[in-house]
């Protein structure tokens, strides 16, 4: 019977990378494994056929040659193989063999470097709390940083006396052990050492055997001007100290701007309201408005209305990458009097009366009340 083709066989594409090919494979040998099919013959057949194909295709030399001549790349002992010659009528590797590097992978085996060897640092973060003044015009804080550094009584090997840790006798100084759980065998970190590959018997007075104690650390930090909410300072260096002589870590001062009383900002703009009188918005006025480098004359037309934005030109934020400055946009509430006195009352209502009787004092309230109007008899109809 002629052999399968091996692309069929692991059901991938012919231009399917060594990714793919392996996972079609441990896919297969999942399901028809002889360990896991003792009395299946059929299954034992399609096991070989699958691993027959892996060994193949995942061999860039084999798999070349097979793309070219075929079936025929491996007659007359072609890369030292004939057309079923593969050892081991038990069917090739173990279950546990072939998904040996898969288990280790999940469970901390697959890859993992020497529990003694040099470990980097963690990196930490601070949040650092700014005035929106401190933030447009940048600063120079001192903050004070919990870190872990290296032990100087033990310097980071946390025993007593210079004396260096044991190997762990468990798990060899591996930092795991192998468990076998029927037809699975799953690494897990040593219950003796707790991954370490050592023992400390006589551990150092200062640290307890850790190898690092806590410290705080007073660092100057530079705010450059036109950071945001969001915006992180890393600081190199300046985080946990690492392990076994490992270098420390990074500290990240993530900034966050406080809550401004005036002024809202959005990127590089600036918001703020302004309250005007009923006066000065019907006849027109000048007045001053805040910004961040001192204050600004700004002139209000006669007539203007409530809500209206005026624009600062180059009175915002300059951006912290470069750029134009933003905008200070003013948005003017017109505040209603409030506290009349009796004379004042008899004059408003004196303007009141002046006003009725024409529709060109407030166009857009009998134009909002034309359209209510219109509203309701279109509803009756």
């Amino acid at each position: 019977m002629a052999t399968k083709d091996y692309y069929q066989v692991l059901n991938v594409a012919r231009d399917a990378d060594e990714r793919e090919i392996k996972k079609a494979y441990r896919r297969l040998a999942m399901k028809y494994h002889p360990d896991r099919n003792p009395d299946d013959p059929e299954a034992d057949q399609k096991f070989k056929e699958a691993t027959q194909a892996y060994e193949v295709l995942s061999d860039e030399k084999k798999r070349a040659a097979y793309d070219q001549y075929g079936h025929d790349a491996f007659e007359n002992g072609g890369f030292g193989q004939g057309g079923g010659g593969f050892s081991g009528g038990g069917g090739g590797a173990s279950f546990n063999d072939i998904f040996g590097d898969m288990f280790g992978d999940i469970f901390g085996g697959g890859g993992r470097s020497h529990p003694n060897a040099p470990q980097r640092g963690s990196d930490l973060r601070y949040k650092l709390d700014l005035d929106l003044e401190e933030a447009v015009k940048g600063t120079t804080v001192t903050i004070k940083v919990p870190t872990l550094v290296a032990c100087e009584a033990c310097h980071g090997q946390g025993t007593a006396d210079g004396k260096k840790p044991e190997t762990c006798p468990t798990c060899h100084g591996q930092g795991q052990v192998r468990m076998q759980q029927g037809f699975f065998a799953i690494q897990q970190t040593c219950p003796r050492c707790h991954g370490r590959g050592t023992l400390i018997t006589d551990p150092c007075r200062q640290c307890h055997g850790q190898g690092q104690v806590e410290e705080q650390k007073t660092l100057s930090v530079k705010i450059p001007a036109g950071v945001d909410t969001g915006d992180r300072i890393r600081l190199s260096g300046e985080g946990a100290a690492g392990a076994n002589g490992g270098p420390a870590g990074d500290l990240y001062v993530q900034v966050q701007v406080r809550e401004h009383p005036i002024f809202q900002r959005d990127g590089a703009n600036l918001y703020c309201e302004v309250p005007i009188s009923f006066v000065d918005a019907a006849l027109g006025g000048e007045l001053e408005v805040p910004t961040l480098e001192g204050r600004v004359k700004l002139k209000i037309p006669a007539e203007t209305q409530t809500g209206k934005l005026f624009r600062l030109r180059n009175k915002g934020v300059k951006p912290i990458r470069g750029g134009m400055a933003g905008d200070l946009l003013c948005r003017v509430v017109v505040e209603t009097p409030v506290n009349l006195n009796a004379e004042q009352k008899e004059l408003l209502q004196r303007l009141h009366e002046s006003m009725e009787a024409t529709q060109k004092h407030s166009p857009r309230s009998h134009s909002w009340f034309d359209g209510v109007k219109k509203f309701f008899e279109d509803m009756k109809l």
